[in-house]
């Protein structure tokens, strides 16, 4: 079973800094495909978690007015396969997508957990990086723009400030249409 101390279901992004700000220690989790292993093997004995599984404000994938395309950070990479715009105009990205885990973890797993963990083998990571995408991040401080390139700092260590909270990707128009 798992051993944790608590869940906070968050409400809204603005909830969801509250709660970060309010248990500093707590773990985001979503789909949980990567905490739930993590726990299982005794690494987050005792820690508190966020859940932002319910936070629609955090989907969906769109071409912003600037031409941008945006791809909020709990899509899964199911539904980044299966998108018109991703399809239309980054392929390659529904390939990573489709080479993530099984089934399962597709249906499950997040492109924001994915990102955020820091991992050397998070299969989107390079795509992203090819097509030079920037991270949003929102904190009490307001929103940070981040290239991918410098969100990296290192195997398993990423830029991401306490209570900071990744809230999409974008990949812009230059980046896309080259």
């Amino acid at each position: 079973m798992f051993d944790f101390k608590a869940i906070y279901e968050a409400s809204s992004v603005g909830n969801a800094i509250d709660l970060m700000k309010q248990y500093p220690n707590a773990k985001i989790i979503a789909g949980g495909s990567d905490i739930l292993i993590k726990l299982r093997e005794g690494k987050l004995t005792g820690c508190e978690l966020i859940s932002i599984q319910t936070l629609d404000e955090l989907r969906g994938i769109s071409i912003k007015a600037d031409g941008s395309i945006r791809i909020g950070a709990l899509e899964t990479f199911s539904h980044i396969a299966e998108n018109k715009i991703i399809n239309d105009y980054i392929p390659v990205l529904r390939e990573a997508a489709i080479t993530v885990g099984g089934p399962q973890v597709r249906n499950i797993g997040t492109i924001g957990g994915n990102i955020s963990n820091g991992v050397t083998s998070a299969d989107t990571a390079s795509t992203f990086l090819a097509w030079e995408a920037v991270l949003e991040l929102v904190s009490y401080e307001g929103l940070r723009y981040i290239p991918i390139s410098q969100f990296y700092i290192g195997a398993g260590k990423v830029d991401i400030r306490q209570g900071e909270l990744l809230t999409s990707v974008l990949i812009s128009k230059d980046s896309y249409c080259m």
